[in-house]
């Protein structure tokens, strides 16, 4: 995902995607400890799909 996709995007729309992300990630910690994930990088993606998301968050918040 990209910053300017997730700037696009509504106060709402914004906490649907993280709580999303959070699930995905959940399930991805649960794949690697029953060793089931076969690619280890999606876990650093949604990490970092995470933080934008939060980054932007927090802009949106001082601008208003």
């Amino acid at each position: 995902m990209k910053a300017n996709e997730i700037r696009s995007k509504g106060d709402d729309e914004l906490q649907k995607s993280l709580l999303d992300l959070r699930k995905t990630q959940f399930s991805l910690r649960m794949q690697v400890a029953t060793q089931q994930l076969s690619n280890s990088s999606q876990i650093s993606k949604v990490r970092k799909d995470i933080a934008r998301i939060k980054t932007i968050q927090c802009e949106k918040a001082k601008i208003k």
